[in-house]
This record gives structure tokens, sequence and C-alpha cells, in this order.
């Protein structure tokens, strides 16, 4: 996995080999996959489990199938078209010449064999229930944007988004901890699926015009720009309700309370979306939504452990 040219598109000197890697898979996304698995890991500790070697296991598992997904996304929009040289999403790392495409999808699949080498050292030591989580993981992460099914092309990505960066992921490290499933474990888990979800629309919103020239269908091409916003609002909004309504069912704990500490970044997001249309300017609401979802997420889970130390 190292086919690169020379110079990178726009001159100057070559990053090393592995930066332009740490490039491609995405680096500062990975933490979408990392946050659900330690949010999971410390509801089982409040609970009374813990596992040291499985959280690592699970751990390193969710950010190979992440950055699996980011490679593999990243090929399959360069062939469509999608993704261009002006593009301002992805790694950029084949449109400005630092890989090869053949390289970046060989890199996807060693990734996802990573991360299915782990989940199966998993479900040799917790059973079926992680080969029932990771088989549709992997599935959703492959078929994300690679044909024949294209989930992002056709308006099914914030579904599989909400579904497999959420609930999926939080339950899985649970289960790893626990050896079995909780209720609790999946109220936890549906605020942070609205949240990774608002990432997506974000990103979505920027791309808003690009993704209907090249004929990309996502919800925010459906609803129009003004409909996608609202959608972005309405993500956060329910990300706040549902946190409010896990307390009120006893899965969060009152100092969970905390996580209303990241509610400036939504606000300062959901401003931004309003007032810019330019993509270079609405890149900066996608970077909220990143720091709103790992704000929140990293919020919860000091609030579960601190739950977990004393008891509550």
């Amino acid at each position: 996995m190292t086919e690169a040219s020379a110079i990178p598109h726009g001159g100057g000197a070559r990053p090393g080999t592995v930066a332009v890697w740490i490039r491609a898979i995405r680096a500062p996304s990975l933490s979408a996959a990392a946050i659900p698995v330690l949010l999971g890991v410390a509801v089982a500790a409040r609970d009374g489990f813990f596992a040291p070697g499985r959280m690592i296991m699970a751990l390193v598992g969710a950010l190979a199938i992440q950055a699996g997904t980011n490679l593999i996304n990243d090929y399959y929009d360069y062939q469509s078209g999608a993704d261009t040289p002006d593009s301002l999403g992805p790694s950029m790392v084949i449109q400005h010449g630092l890989l090869k495409p053949e390289a970046v999808w060989r890199g996807g699949i060693v990734a996802f064999g990573i991360g299915a080498a782990l989940g199966l050292g998993l479900v040799y030591l917790c059973g079926w229930p992680i080969l029932a989580i990771g088989i549709p993981s992997v599935a959703a992460g492959y078929f994300y944007t690679a044909r024949p099914v294209s989930l992002a092309y056709i308006a099914l990505g914030e579904l599989t988004v909400f579904l497999f960066m959420g609930p999926a992921i939080v339950l899985g490290a649970y289960y790893v901890m626990a050896m079995h499933f909780t209720w609790s474990a999946l109220l936890v888990s549906i605020p942070l699926g609205f949240l990774v979800t608002g990432i997506l629309q974000a990103n979505n919103i920027r791309d808003i015009d690009a993704d209907r020239e090249h004929g990309k269908i996502t919800m925010a091409t459906i609803l129009g720009r003004r409909g996608a916003n609202y959608e972005l609002a309405g993500l956060d909004g329910l990300a706040a309700l549902s946190t409010i309504a896990a307390m009120i069912a006893g899965a969060i704990p009152w100092i969970g309370l905390i996580a209303f500490a990241a509610v400036p970044r939504a606000i300062n997001q959901l401003k931004i979306v309003m007032r810019e249309s330019a993509p270079k300017k609405l890149n900066l609401a996608l970077f909220r939504s990143i720091q709103l979802h790992m704000e929140y997420g990293l919020l919860m889970i000091v609030a579960f452990l601190v739950a977990a130390f004393f008891h509550w």
C-alpha cells in the first residue's frame, strides 16, 4: 500500500507514506467510531462490567472498520465522479495523485480484514451476538458507496450511519464487556446516533449542489437546502430530547446533564448553515458537527465513569 506519485497536486514536497495513509483514512473522523465504543464500555462499567483486553479489541476493530469505510468510500466516490479535485470533503489522496485508486481500494480491504479478524476474536470470546452485529456492520461500511448497493447514493446514508454508528457500536461494546444486552445501553446510544447522523447531514448540506450534479441522492438533495437545514436542527433537537428521555427512564445518571455543555457547538453549527451558502464556509459547520459529537460523547463517557466510581 505504498503506490503514490512523486509530487502531490499543486506542487511542493510529497508527504511521507505514513502521513499520506493517515490522510487517506481521514484520521480525525475516526472519533465517530471511537466515541460510541468507549461510551458502551462506560455504560457497562457503571453496571459493574469491565474487560480491558476485550475493550481494546473492540476499539481497534471499530477504528479499522471505520478506516476501511473511509477508504472504500473515497475509491467509489472517485470512480463515480462524485469527488473531483475541487471537492472539499474526502481525503483527496487520489485526486491529488498521492495514491493510486487501486491502492486506496486495497487499503480499505486490508482495514476491513483487520476489523473482521478482531471481530472474529471477539466472537470466539463472547459468542454469536457479536457476529450478528459485525457482519451487517462490515457490509454497511463496504456498500455505503460500493456498487451495486451504494447506500449513500439512494438516500439511505443517514439511516445507515444512525444505526451502525450509534446503537450497533454502543450495544456491541456493552455486550463485549457484560456478555448480555440491556435496554439502558440502547437508550444511551440513541442521542449519539442522532449526533453522528448530524455529521453526515452537515456534509451533505455542504455538498448538495455537487451531489445533484452527479446524481447522488441524499436527504439534503431531496428536501432542498432549507429542508436540509431543518433536518439538521431536528437531529440536534432529537439528540437533546432523547438524552432527557433516557435520564427520566434511569438509563443515564443525573450527572449526564454535563453533556449539555456541548449545546453551544450545536447552536454555532446551525447559525452557520442558516446564514452561509458557499461550500468552503459550510465546511466550518461540518467541523462544528464533529466537535459536537465528540464533546457530547466524551462528556457522557465521563458522566458514566463518575457514576461507576461513586456507584450512582
